[in-house]
Formats: C-alpha cells, sequence, structure tokens
C-alpha cells in the first residue's frame, strides 16, 4: 500500500500542478495553424521537453540545495507559497497572455508549451521534495509516477481539440476552478510540512 500511494499521490499532485485542462485554450491558440499531425508532433514533443527538465531537477536537485544551503523545509514552504499562487491565478482566472508575433519565430513546442507551462517552478518544486523523501525502491516509485503523468498529459494533449470540443468552454472553465481548490489544498500542506520541519529544526 506504500508504494502504491505513493505513486498516486505524486501522480495526483503533478497532474494538478502541470493543469492539462487549465492547458487547453492555451495549447489550442498557440496550435490552431498547424496541422492535424504537427499538433500532435508538438503535444508529444512538450512533454517530453517537460518530462526532461523536471527529471533533472529531481535528480540533481539536492546538489543544488546542498551547494547553495538551503533546508527541504525551506523548499516546501517557498515551493507551497509558489504552488499558492498558481492556484490563486487558476482561481481567478488569470492566464499566460503569449505574444503571437513572437510564437512565429519560437518552438511553441518547447517555449512557451515544454516550459514553463508544463516544466514550470510548480512541477520541479512538488518533484524535488517527492525525491527528498524518497528511499531506495521509493525513487523507482516517483520516476514511474512522473513518467505516468506527463503521459497523461500527452495524451490530453493529443487530443485536445476532441477534448474541447466535448467541454466547451464553460467544462473547461469548470475543471481549471477545481484544479485550483485542489492546487491550493495541497500548497498549504506542503507550507504546513515546511513549518513542522522547521520547528523540528
Amino acid at each position: 500500500m506504500g508504494h502504491g500511494f505513493l505513486f498516486l499521490s505524486t501522480f495526483v499532485t503533478l497532474w494538478v500542478i502541470l493543469d492539462p485542462p487549465g492547458l487547453l485554450p492555451v495549447f489550442i491558440g498557440l496550435t490552431r495553424t498547424m496541422t492535424a499531425t504537427q499538433r500532435n508532433q508538438a503535444a508529444l514533443k512538450a512533454s517530453l521537453v517537460a518530462l526532461a527538465i523536471i527529471a533533472v531537477f529531481a535528480a540533481f536537485g539536492q546538489f543544488i540545495l546542498d551547494y547553495l544551503t538551503i533546508s527541504v523545509a525551506a523548499l516546501q514552504t517557498s515551493g507551497g507559497l509558489l504552488l499558492l499562487i498558481v492556484a490563486l491565478q487558476l482561481l481567478m482566472g488569470e492566464h499566460d497572455q503569449v505574444d503571437e508575433s513572437k510564437t512565429r519565430t519560437i518552438n511553441v513546442a518547447i517555449v512557451p508549451l515544454g516550459t514553463p507551462l508544463l516544466a514550470g517552478p510548480g512541477g520541479i518544486v512538488a518533484m524535488m521534495v517527492a525525491v527528498q523523501h524518497a528511499d531506495g525502491i521509493d525513487y523507482l516509485v516517483v520516476a514511474a509516477s512522473l513518467v505516468a503523468a506527463m503521459g497523461a498529459v500527452f495524451l490530453f494533449l493529443r487530443f485536445a481539440a476532441g477534448i474541447h470540443r466535448f467541454l466547451r468552454d464553460s467544462g473547461t472553465i469548470l475543471l481549471t476552478r477545481i484544479a485550483g481548490v485542489l492546487l491550493a489544498a495541497i500548497a498549504v500542506q506542503m507550507m504546513a510540512d515546511g513549518i513542522r520541519g522547521f520547528i523540528g529544526a
């Protein structure tokens, strides 16, 4: 049950942070001039870029913390604050506005889809914290949850057009608000864990 719970909790946390429903309007807008094949390739490339970036920080994040003498408690508290800001943006309906003139010369699958929309500070911090608490086979469980989450994100983006037609704008907004509520709860829990870590130290 321990490994299964770790996998599920990490997967759900990443899914809520990555927020594919909230990314739908942005993804559709950035890829609206692409063919179906190009749109699918963009979804795959964005997912792989985000997976690589988050994995690198998950693997080498500890070295960064040690070098900067940052404690796990500080990381949890600051990460919780960052996630709370993201959650408030989701709840308030604020979305990053993309300059269309720039998207013509930038590979949108890498920027802004791969990063920072997918591989943003929230996902990076969440994975770093998960790795901090992992031990032994837990590392494989956390890694599997990351791969599964990014695979699910790819499938969501792969069928973005159909999902958006099914949910309509109102359904997409509703899912985004629900994701914001869940993310806010995760952020508060992360900050509480960080504060307990400071007290325990």
